[in-house]
């Protein structure tokens, strides 16, 4: 979880995202906003995520707080332990203010989700 709670760095191992800011955090210094800019493409979004991080410290699950190209995001990470390795079960859905055909949605958000667990998983492999 330290990788992905590490938002300045984002843009060091995940290319889409030219800026991450935390915006705020709560007392136990976990970023409860967190401000970024994507760049992948012709899609460009400038865009604010609100965090609620559990417990145990294996999950966070995020919501679009305002967003220029985005109505909605929701998404997860939920990390599995298992011996040396760990789990990652990512969870993403996004709607786009501009209308979408379903289809291309759906392709959308697997290329989004495909790409962010290979760039996870270099970056986590990297230490």
């Amino acid at each position: 979880m330290a990788v992905i709670a590490d938002f300045p760095a984002y843009p060091e191992w995940a290319k889409a995202f030219t800026t991450a800011e935390v915006v705020a955090a709560g007392a136990d210094g976990r970023a409860e906003q967190v401000a970024f800019t994507l760049e992948s493409g012709p899609f460009k979004d400038t865009y604010t995520l609100a965090y609620q991080w559990s417990a145990d410290g294996l999950v966070v699950d995020w919501s679009l707080v305002k967003g220029q190209m985005q109505r909605s995001q929701k998404g997860r990470y939920a990390l599995t332990p298992d011996g040396g390795r760990t789990t990652v079960t990512y969870t993403l859905s996004v709607q786009l203010a501009v209308p979408m055909i379903g289809l291309f949605r759906r392709k959308a958000e697997k290329m989004i989700m495909d790409t962010a667990l290979k760039e996870l998983k270099r970056r986590v492999e990297q230490g």
